[in-house]
């Protein structure tokens, strides 16, 4: 009776005994789940399926449709992917297999050395499917960080043998997965039989490794191409490349070598020059009166339109900001969600009518008034703004809903030029890590929220999830639609965040449902150096979220 341990899931408890893998226990439940079941909260705190019960326990399962499980399930297949590369092709010939970024859903993937065609994909794609039917254990052993630098030194993974030199703890968690080990951050699935959905084909230079979305994660969605979003994202890219800055410890060793001032000024005259060849471009086709810009949560699109505006002067322009935000509806008016909650995030919560009677009578050379919403009343109120547009004037419009010409539908699209904007992570931990662009705007918006709205980060993360549905309904489907695309990360500043977040993180309990992604966030931003923002000018980008812009942002 000694070996016996009294499991409790889902208000049943049962007996099992001790030393059972969660996996098996796993398997007594998963009728119970609609989705695989990829990882355990034993006791709250986050396990893989591959450990063992070894005492009393409360356990929670997560499947592949939890943020948690889907990332659990994308690494293993990033592993799988890997591998199934250095199976099919001759090591030697192998410089280096990089997930580069996220591309419609799918991962896109570069082999340097070897060159990708259909013969070599389709038996990356059976080696796959060999791979999954075998049902292969991913296995995990601890080894100390300097034998993992060795290790990685003999494999020729020179992105990760930099970035452990950094790295302050002694021991490594290192997986193997039949034979071929590789370093992975965060955890694991238990082993390869679960990875049955994907897709992996050819795109531009390289591979697309298509997964499914976290709300269907057993259907693989079809592949939408984005040829001006891959164009900005091979842009940043290709610039970290020649700078010899692609991965946080090339960063790293960069802020250990002192010069980080040049770095900083280099990254913003490259994004000062990005911003005056649009307004170059503005000029140059000419007839536009309306910049509407838009782009998801903590892109900077503030600072980048006051930045936009000095251009554009330059340019012989007069710039006129407007805020799309002052054309919501009265709260009283404003539709709402499921939950009974006010949606502000819908096409529906702005008055679209009288934004389009405002800027039709404007551009028809009327002088209108202008609103202002108040957000503490949720009334849209007028306080004497009069605009009139003469023959250079021009409207900077920032807004969300900006490059839906549904917003702007009475408006001639000669008279638009549409700019989309987002913080695209140039960087990755390493070759086989990749930095989501969400965890940035993440941690943007936590620092930014916090100093100027008093918002906690624990407010800020049980909210993401609803601002990201509203992305993903009001923003990237128009993306394609954008005449530029600008990148506004800056490819030091999670060096810079690291110091404002980090207490933020912290002050998060370990009973809040929030913990979990805070230890994530604080366990990603250990691997910077960081680096102090006294650098930084004051018309930065970075500003609008740690302070000390010398715009009203």
């Amino acid at each position: 009776m000694d070996n016996l341990i009294r499991v409790t899931v889902n208000g049943q408890t049962r007996e099992y005994q001790k030393g059972t893998t969660y996996l098996t226990i796993s398997r007594d439940y998963q009728a119970e789940y609609q989705d695989d079941i990829i990882l355990v909260l034993v006791n709250k705190n986050l396990r893989e399926l591959s450990k063992t019960a070894e005492a009393d326990c409360e356990l929670n399962f997560l499947t592949t449709a939890d943020a948690n499980g889907n990332r659990t399930y994308t690494r293993g297949m990033i592993f799988l992917l890997v591998k199934a590369v250095y199976s099919c092709v001759e090591p030697e010939l192998i410089k280096s297999v990089r997930v580069e970024f996220s591309l419609s859903n799918g991962l896109y993937c570069e082999l340097d050395g070897v060159t990708v065609d259909e013969e070599l994909i389709a038996r990356i794609k059976a080696e796959m499917s060999r791979l999954v039917a075998a049902d292969i254990p991913f296995e995990k052993r601890s080894i100390h960080t300097d034998e993992a630098i060795a290790l990685f030194h003999r494999y020729k993974m020179y992105d990760k043998e930099k970035l452990f030199r950094f790295r302050r703890v002694s021991k490594t968690n290192i997986y193997r997965l039949g034979g071929f080990e590789d370093y992975y951050y965060g955890y694991m699935p238990p082993s390869t039989g679960m990875l049955r959905y994907y897709d992996v084909f050819a795109y531009e230079n390289g591979i697309i490794l298509m997964l499914p979305y976290k709300e269907n994660p057993r259907k693989v969605p079809d592949f939408i191409p984005r040829k001006k979003f891959y164009t900005v994202l091979q842009s940043s890219n290709t610039w970290a490349r020649d700078l010899g800055i692609e991965t946080v410890g090339a960063l790293n060793e960069e802020i250990t070598k002192g010069s980080m001032n040049d770095l900083i000024l280099m990254q913003e005259a490259f994004q000062e020059k990005r911003i005056a060849a649009i307004a170059e471009r503005i000029r140059e086709e000419g007839g536009k009166k309306f910049i509407m810009i838009a782009g998801p949560s903590s892109s900077g699109k503030t600072t980048f339109s006051h930045r936009l505006s000095i251009q554009l002067k330059a340019n012989g322009f007069k710039p006129h900001p407007i805020a799309v935000d002052d054309y919501f509806k009265n709260r009283e008016d404003s539709p709402k969600d499921a939950d009974g909650k006010y949606n502000f995030e819908c096409l529906e919560a702005i008055d679209v009518e009288l934004f389009n009677r405002d800027m039709t009578d404007l551009l028809a050379g009327k002088t209108v008034e202008l609103p202002s919403y108040n957000f503490k009343t949720g009334r849209r109120e007028y306080k004497g703004n009069y605009k009139t547009l003469g023959p250079d004037d021009i409207l900077v419009i920032e807004g969300i809903h900006g490059l839906n010409d549904k917003l702007s539908h009475s408006l001639p699209m000669e008279s638009k030029f549409k700019i989309y904007i987002s913080a695209l992570t140039q960087l990755n931990v390493d070759e086989h890590n990749r930095i989501a662009t969400t965890d940035g705007r993440l941690i943007r918006r936590m620092v930014r929220d916090a100093r100027t709205r008093g918002t906690s980060a624990k407010k800020t993360i049980e909210m993401w999830p609803s601002v990201r549905r509203g992305e993903e309904a009001n923003i990237f489907p128009f993306q394609e639609d954008a005449d530029e695309m600008f990148n506004s990360a800056l490819i030091y500043e999670l060096a810079v965040l690291k110091q404002y977040a980090e207490p933020l993180l912290f002050g998060i309990e370990r009973d809040c449902p929030e913990y979990l992604e805070a230890k994530r966030l604080l366990k990603f931003l250990d691997y910077f150096l960081g680096v102090s923002s006294e650098e930084i000018p004051h018309n930065s980008i970075i500003r609008e979220f740690i302070g000390g812009s010398c715009f009203k942002v």
